[in-house]
């Protein structure tokens, strides 16, 4: 195996950069130091390489990240593709920006309390024990919080990223071949990523799921792309008229049914008191036809009345039967005149 030291840092150097510089002066001068591809499995002292900014070491045998505490300066640092287990010894690096730490051995997210400056972290495809999936320390999570900006969590068999919710500035995830399931996990981490503008689910169950791109399209008005697929401002329109419709129709669909089921008035003061005993509604009886109860002094007067028409009635009854008995004399004396003849003498 092979040893990262100044000797291999040297043979590595083009002579033609170095000048008339000794090895000293131009380690201290260099800004970008690509070493990957080496066998190197660990790595030591570089202390002379105070400015670098740049550190490639992908693609190498490295076990253990250790010795990189005089790179204050350090930006960006390539450790994919090596056989790291942990995430160690960075609390130095307090300028990092971007950190690739894809295909090793790592299985908790942790140790990067101190990067404040870091934007960018790619940890796919790490070689987890069989049936486990990557996990992430709630103290590196809200150290994070305010600078990541892109996380790559590809092919690590999560299953839920709820808590990746106090990331608060992420603008693109890549967190493809996973094992997400469910919308409303991801419609509730879109609500949270007000910032968020691409997300990779490829690969995922819950792309399969009924209306996935739609309602992740509504969730979010700062997406502009869906698993590589561009959101155009057509599709976002459309789908927002189309919400409105279909809210509209629930509400009033359901109006209808609080009418229908609204509770009638009743003269029981009791259920109002007891809003929790349940109303039984029973078919209305026919209403019968009302009759005006009379007040006593309208009852005298109404009595009052009907005499009176009682007696008119009376001596009308009375004049029409002399009417009629005097008219009967009249006609009996037309008949029988010599009965007339008779009284007259």
């Amino acid at each position: 195996m092979v040893r990262l030291t100044l000797e291999l840092i040297a043979k590595s150097l083009s002579q033609k950069n170095r000048r008339d510089e000794s090895l000293a002066q131009h380690l201290r001068k260099i800004t970008h130091l690509k070493l990957s591809n080496k066998n190197i499995d660990i790595i030591d002292d570089l202390s002379l390489c105070k400015n670098i900014n740049v550190l490639y070491l992908y693609d190498n045998q490295i076990r253990q990240i250790r010795n990189l505490d005089f790179a204050t300066n350090l930006r960006h640092l390539y450790l994919q593709n090596n056989c790291i287990a942990q995430i160690e010894n960075l609390t130095s690096l307090i300028k990092l920006e971007k950190l690739y730490l894809g295909g090793n051995y790592i299985t908790v997210v942790e140790g990067l309390e101190n990067l404040q400056e870091l934007r960018e972290l790619h940890v796919e495809s790490q070689q987890l024990p069989l049936g486990e999936k990557l996990l992430f320390d709630p103290r590196s999570l809200h150290s994070l919080a305010k600078s990541l900006a892109v996380l790559n969590i590809s092919n690590n068999n999560i299953d839920e990223i709820n808590e990746l919710a106090v990331l608060e500035n992420i603008s693109h995830l890549i967190a493809v071949d996973n094992q997400l399931h469910h919308v409303k996990e991801m419609e509730f981490i879109l609500s949270a990523w007000t910032k968020l503008c691409k997300i990779e689910l490829n690969g995922n169950p819950v792309c399969h799921k009924p209306k996935y791109r739609d309602r992740l399209i509504l969730q979010s008005k700062s997406l502009e792309s869906l698993d590589g697929k561009e959101i155009k401002e057509m599709e976002r329109q459309f789908l927002m008229n189309w919400k409105a419709s279909r809210d509209a129709r629930k509400k009033n669909r359901a109006e209808s049914m609080t009418n229908e089921h609204a509770p009638r008035s009743h003269s029981d003061s009791n259920d109002t008191d007891h809003p929790h005993f349940p109303v039984y509604y029973y078919p209305l009886a026919k209403e019968k036809p009302r009759f005006a109860i009379l007040s006593e002094s309208h009852r005298s007067a109404h009595n009052r009345e009907s005499q009176t028409t009682a007696q008119e009635e009376h001596k009308v009854t009375e004049k029409i039967s002399h009417l009629a008995l005097n008219n009967q004399q009249s006609q009996k004396e037309l008949h029988e005149p010599h009965l007339l003849s008779r009284m007259t003498l």
